[in-house]
């Protein structure tokens, strides 16, 4: 602990550093909320990369450009007397002890290991003045991962198919409407409505819509660079070949990956 406390305190004064106003550097001195945002959220998929990878090496570089991101904030809270690192800090410990009463409560308090996270963060949100079931859901989140937390705060109070074959059906049925649709708004808003409905489905069905997506973009980029790859091989240039050469490439590059989770 005391060389974690020794190594915080050395970030903090390097970031106290880099926002001097007189000899820091002169892009962290330009940045501001709005600004390091997009970083702090790229910084959090590297984060996810580097364990999908399980790179631990990578993750650990990775986990310290996250922290760096909360120093960031924290440190232009602080120029601006709103908050500090310490209230950071010191927030999210209170937080984790508030939602976790049957491990910090103390002796003279009994308190039901059972109690529900979600109750516990109801009353965080009452609190907060944020009284309706779908309040405090991040919009920053990425739009399958809020759709599907949307759904759930919505089926915590009884707005839900009862299995999954509604779920289904509803989603065939958004499908048909995409198909109907006559004007560019039309499409995009059906678009929306597609999505918003495969994600329900996925969910009824117990499976996390970003994940799947991540992992089916992985597969496809495998893919594709074998298909490249395989075209260079060959003497022809990818782009070249006509759509037939192209879906022969694909399939092959199917049958090496079947033939090697055969091994």
């Amino acid at each position: 602990m005391e060389n974690a406390a020794s190594a915080l305190l050395d970030l903090l004064t390097v970031m106290a550093k880099l926002r001097d106003p007189e000899s820091g550097c002169a892009w962290d001195l330009a940045q501001d909320f709005e600004s390091i945002a997009p970083y702090t959220i790229e910084e959090a998929y590297e984060v996810a990369d580097a364990i999908a990878r399980r790179d631990m090496g990578d993750l650990s570089d990775e986990l310290g450009d996250l922290l760096l991101q909360v120093i960031f904030h924290a440190r232009m809270a602080e120029e601006e007397n709103l908050f500090d690192f310490a209230q950071v800090a010191s927030g999210i410990a209170a937080k984790m002890r508030r939602r976790h009463p049957h491990i910090f409560a103390d002796d003279s308090t009994q308190v039901s290991a059972n109690r529900n996270w979600e109750t516990v963060k109801a009353e965080e949100r009452a609190a907060k003045a944020q009284s309706g079931a779908l309040d405090g859901v991040a919009l920053g989140l990425p739009a399958l991962m809020r759709a599907e937390k949307l759904q759930k705060r919505a089926a915590r109070v009884g707005f839900d198919w009862p299995d999954d074959r509604g779920a289904a059906a509803k989603l065939a049925e958004e499908i048909q409407e995409f198909d109907a649709a006559q004007t560019d708004a039309e499409r995009v808003e059906e678009a929306g409505d597609l999505l918003f409905s495969a994600v329900n489905l996925l969910r009824k069905r117990g499976i996390d819509p970003e994940e799947a997506l991540r992992a089916a973009n992985r597969k496809f980029e495998r893919r594709f660079t074998n298909m490249e790859q395989r075209a260079a091989h060959e003497g022809r240039a990818f782009d070249t070949l006509d759509l037939h050469a192209q879906e022969q490439l694909w399939q092959a590059a199917k049958r090496d990956e079947k033939n090697e989770a055969e091994r």
